[in-house]
């Protein structure tokens, strides 16, 4: 693996470290992990030489050099608390640098300390894509050896201990202490799940009963009893994650760190990732430190690290963090519909509700758009609008601004609301900095939005016509049935969402509409044209935003506007022109980068260059595929005040997401699971079908209850109840 991060520390012989556990015997084979896998793959084969290595092993080789502790060298005096080998984790004065691509050196971490004390303990590291997360935890496991810093010309080791134990892969002691798990474990996809983790268990030398007894119990832990022979590569992403954290447990370390472990997985999989987790450090006194860009899963942390741009710009109990936001919290809610039903509010034709509308207008009112607003952030929850104040705003100021919102007839009532660890990020990244599209994105703030131009989209148009629809469509792979007969339309200038748990059929069925799959059966028209029977005609019409963005990374800014537009159809004058409404835009950034390549773009400018290449020839459908998925938050705002303009100047958007909050966007969802819809609605009517105050709550109790049925039916040998997946909110 990689070298040691630091040299190692030696102990007098026959002295203890006061670690948790015992070093592995070394009959389960050679010193440091490639020794053990060889040990697991090849039995027989390591034997002797371990057993000739333990004759000669009563002591140390110095070769003549004296040696030293790390914490004698770096920290002055042995009893420094950050050498104690009972305390987790301690980490002082780390940084890590990387040559870039252009020849520059990029710093992932700059003079990062944290601190884990108790033994239990569960720590969040929240940030976006880029701010050093998988560095951290990939330095803190000793897969990378850090940087030091350098104060008043004089350079400072870095020091980190987990347990006392300085990371070191080739350390048996310390790879039993911790665990580890990347954001993509790397299973074997052609072994069953049960295959898998007799090769992981084999590493570690753990066989035969015990093996048995960890498995039974992980399956069980995991959810994934029943499914032990299924092959990896056929599970869901939620089920993938699960299993790679049942590979991570095997061996019940004292510490195990977690890279992101719920990315990409839906709400029902996160909550049982972490109640697995919870169980964990209940049962076993396991400490866990993972990273995250979900904001309500650090709030169930015992301590939050906030990283921003490699650095650790504010930490503490999530409690301690609230107080920062404290008499700042607001709550707007529709003074006259607050129950969320469907109106046009006097807009001609104009989709949603009165809180829709009230968010909609409160979102274009933040600072970020307004320079003289004196809201921080606005963000439509439930039947209302959460809102944080800037600081030192006052009272007065602010019911004056939610005043103003009569005159555009959206009445509205203001409370304060109880604090979330959101609003306590939102003052640490918005205000101070910390991200692009608050600062630099957003461009030179103006006290009015300029929408978009989308050229051919009329916003007079009836919003009742339907620009998609899908006739009783289904996909089948071998027996395998994907998506199963569902219909449904969008209306043009509908926000729609298509929300489901991993391997619903969500993706399928957006890459169907996208034209990218043909459906077994049934009909897609795209704005009046068969998508099978005119499909060049069809995609004409439909702008497309993956996940990865399909960037060319060795092109300009400028090229690849270019390039992407003439394969679009658009040349001469009218790309120029084009490219230039694009790079006009409100919250436009990309004219200051235009002759650097896509590959060297930081995330936000590529995330807004691949929308600009969607948005070229001015499609009336634009498909976002996890569009925000790594963005910060502020980044996230910004990105659907450009949605919710486009949507209001006539563009039809259909958008995929794991963060469901951002249901709250959408005029209108649907729910899938197994292949077929659950409901659909506008978010007050889904809530309300299910008894929620939330979308996620809302999305749980449909998703659970459908199981729940479709089990109960199974076992009692009846048909499904539907044979048609139309979803409708009652």
């Amino acid at each position: 693996m990689s070298e040691a991060i630091n040299e190692p520390t030696f102990e007098r012989e026959g002295a203890t470290l006061n670690t948790p556990r015992a070093a592995p015997s070394p009959t389960s084979g050679s010193r440091g992990f490639f020794g053990r896998l060889c040990s697991a793959l090849f039995p027989g084969k390591l034997r002797e030489a371990s057993n000739s290595k333990n004759a000669n092993a009563a002591a140390p080789k110095t070769s003549g050099k004296t040696l030293e502790t790390h914490s004698d060298r770096e920290c002055g005096a042995r009893s420094d608390p950050a050498s104690d080998p009972t305390q987790p984790l301690s980490i002082r004065h780390l940084s890590k640098r990387f040559p870039a691509p252009d020849g520059k050196v990029l710093e992932a971490l700059s003079d990062v300390s944290i601190d884990i004390f108790r033994r239990g303990e569960n720590v969040a590291i929240v940030g976006p894509d880029g701010a050093g997360k998988t560095t951290l935890i990939r330095t803190i496991a000793g897969l990378l050896k850090p940087d030091g810093i350098e104060a008043n010309g004089v350079k400072v080791a870095p020091f980190i201990r987990v347990f006392g134990r300085t990371p070191d892969t080739n350390d048996p002691a310390f790879t039993e202490t911790i665990g580890v798990m990347p954001q993509r474990f790397g299973l074997y996809e052609e072994l069953s799940c049960r295959e898998n983790l007799e090769f992981f268990a084999a590493v570690k030398g753990i066989r035969g009963d015990e093996f048995e007894k960890r498995f039974a119990r992980l399956m069980n832990l995991t959810g994934l009893a029943g499914f032990e022979s299924r092959p990896a590569g056929k599970l869901s992403g939620g089920m993938k994650q699960k299993l790679g954290l049942a590979a991570t447990l095997m061996t019940t370390p004292d510490f195990i760190v977690l890279d992101e472990p719920t990315v990409g997985v839906d709400p029902l999989s996160r909550r049982e990732l972490q109640r697995v987790l919870e169980d964990v450090r209940r049962t076993d006194g396991v400490t866990t430190l993972f990273s995250t860009a979900y904001l309500d899963e650090a709030a169930s942390a015992d301590r939050v690290y906030i990283l921003e741009k490699g650095r650790i710009v504010a930490g503490g109990t999530p409690s301690d963090l609230l107080q920062r936001v404290k008499g700042r919290t607001w709550r707007a809610v529709p003074a006259g519909d607050a129950q969320g039903n469907s109106l046009s509010n006097g807009k001609s034709g104009e989709i949603g509700s009165a809180a829709q509308h009230l968010a909609r207008a409160l979102m274009q009112s933040v600072c970020a758009v307004r320079a003289d607003s004196p809201w921080l952030d606005a963000v439509p929850r439930g039947d209302g609008v959460d809102l944080l104040a800037r600081a030192g705003a006052d009272r007065a100021a602010l019911e004056r601004s939610i005043a103003e919102l009569s005159s555009a007839g959206l009445p509205a009532a203001l409370s304060e609301r109880p604090e979330t660890l959101e609003d306590a990020y939102a003052t640490l990244t918005f205000e101070d900095g910390g991200s692009e599209a608050s600062s630099v994105a957003e461009g030179a703030k103006s006290n009015t939005a300029q929408p978009l131009d989308t050229g051919k989209n009329d916003p007079t148009d009836d919003a009742s016509t339907p620009v998609i629809r899908a006739e009783h469509i289904s996909r089948r792979f071998g027996n395998f049935v994907a998506v199963a007969d569902t219909r449904f339309e969008v209306r043009r200038g509908e926000i729609f969402g298509l929300l489901g748990p991993n391997g619903a059929g969500k993706t399928t069925t957006f890459r169907m509409l996208c034209g990218l799959l043909p459906p077994s059966s049934g009909e897609i028209r795209i704005d009046g044209v068969d998508l099978l029977a005119s499909a060049s005609q069809a995609r004409a019409r439909i702008g497309y935003v993956a996940q990865k963005f399909s960037l060319y990374e060795r092109l300009t800014v400028r090229q690849t506007l270019r390039y992407f537009g003439e394969c679009y159809g658009v040349s001469g004058r009218a790309l120029e022109a084009r490219i230039g409404e694009l790079l006009s835009g409100p919250g436009a950034t990309l004219g200051v980068h235009l002759d650097r390549r896509a590959g060297m773009l930081p995330l936000g400018a590529k995330r807004e260059l691949a929308m600009a290449c969607a948005l070229l020839h001015r499609p009336a459908i634009l498909f976002l595929d996890e569009a925000t998925s790594g963005a910060d938050l502020a980044a996230r705002r910004a990105f659907w005040r450009r949605i919710v303009e486009l949507a209001r100047n006539g563009t039809t958007v259909v958008v995929t997401t794991h963060f469901m909050d951002e249901a709250e966007y959408c005029d209108r969802f649907l729910i899938q699971d197994a292949g077929r819809v659950l409901v659909l609605g506008s978010p007050a009517e889904v809530r309300r079908s299910a008894g929620a105050a939330t979308v996620e709550e809302a999305f749980r109790t449909i998703v659970l209850e459908n199981r729940s049925k479709e089990a109960e039916s199974k076992s009692g040998g009846k048909p499904p109840e539907k044979s048609s997946s139309e979803g409708s909110a009652k």
